[in-house]
């Protein structure tokens, strides 16, 4: 049924017979697609895997328990380093996605038919590819070790951080700058004091809310060789010490939910 409004009056009529007929058309395609694609994975499934798996995902459930917290102690050092690269993998970002960011802004780039599609697809190129494809690729260039994680974080965090602030410079009051630009001041003073103060807050919370993010994602950038406690966790994963396992991703956790709070504390100072 297709709702016509008038004025504040709801009037109800019905479908045409082609309309009626295209709604049709459309679900019974979705649903052939739906079997389609479930035949599919069907074929490729091991259904006795799959109804086995409550059982096995109990079994490791008490295999975890209780934490192994004599090993703690060795979990500091990765837990720094996983630390380490995000901070350093963020801050390496945010300087490279301002000049990113002021290039893909239409009100601001030097060119917006040659400058701005390169801004653009470097934006679109970092966000498309992975950290863990990021750290794999670097671990094979560089060897592994925290830096190939540093350095994939920046990465995958520049098109993250240069997206927010383009659109961000693009929102910002034109009326400002008029402003300063009518007093004579030169573009890197228009830029310092007519664009750099009303964009500075979304600034600073996009570059605390990625660091957030990417305490997360370099817990596990050790599982491809990049440095952090996800080397030990890689390590207690395939040396089947499950009680070890539990107590990393304990501390993962704990770091996630610490990293969060101050995230939120300081956006919240922030804006």
């Amino acid at each position: 049924m297709a709702v016509a409004t008038r004025g504040d009056t709801k009037t109800w009529r019905r479908y045409g017979r082609n309309t009626q007929l295209a709604i049709w058309a459309a679900w019974l395609l979705a649903t052939a697609v739906f079997v389609f694609c479930f035949q599919h994975i069907s074929e490729k499934t091991i259904w006795a895997f799959v109804w086995d798996a409550p059982a096995q995902a109990g079994d490791l459930a008490t295999r975890m328990v209780p934490p192994d917290w004599s090993y703690i102690r060795q979990l500091w050092r990765p837990l720094w380093d996983t630390l380490n690269i995000a901070t350093m993998g963020t801050v390496i970002a945010v300087f490279m996605a301002v000049p990113v960011a002021y290039c893909a802004a239409r009100n601001t780039t030097p060119s917006v038919r040659l400058v701005r599609p390169v801004a653009l697809f470097i934006i679109v190129a970092s966000r498309s590819i992975n950290s863990l494809i990021w750290a794999l690729m670097l671990v094979t260039i560089v060897g592994p070790g925290v830096f190939a994680g540093i350095i994939a974080i920046g990465l995958r965090s520049i098109g993250f951080c240069a997206k927010l602030l383009y659109e961000a410079i693009e929102e910002i009051d034109e009326t400002q700058v008029e402003a300063v630009r009518a007093t004579g001041a030169s573009g890197a003073q228009v830029s310092a004091f007519g664009i750099v103060p009303q964009v500075m807050p979304a600034f600073a919370g996009i570059s605390v809310f990625r660091w957030d993010i990417n305490i997360r994602e370099s817990t596990v950038l050790g599982l491809v060789g990049a440095g952090g406690i996800g080397l030990e966790l890689n390590a207690a994963i395939t040396q089947i010490y499950w009680t070890q396992v539990s107590l990393i991703l304990l501390v993962i956790i704990g770091t996630v939910i610490v990293s969060e709070w101050v995230s939120a504390k300081v956006r919240h100072a922030i804006i």
